[in-house]
């Protein structure tokens, strides 16, 4: 499944992300940060341990942590 966010520049929900990397916040939240596809604008997403061990293990995104 892959991994999508709201684009702020274009208020688009759901738009799928485009090499997302995955990193750990500060306080031990998980973060995906990738690009739009249509806009190239920068998207981020915050994601629970468990969807964003799972993206790393399937290979839908890279380990930035």
């Amino acid at each position: 499944m892959p991994i999508t966010a709201y684009n702020v520049k274009t208020k688009e929900k759901g738009v799928v992300m485009q090499n997302p990397v995955i990193t750990q916040t500060k306080k031990g939240g998980y973060m995906a940060k990738g690009t739009c596809a249509k806009s190239g604008a920068t998207l981020c997403a915050l994601l629970s341990k468990e969807k964003a061990l799972a993206a790393i293990e399937s290979g839908e995104a890279t380990k930035g942590f």
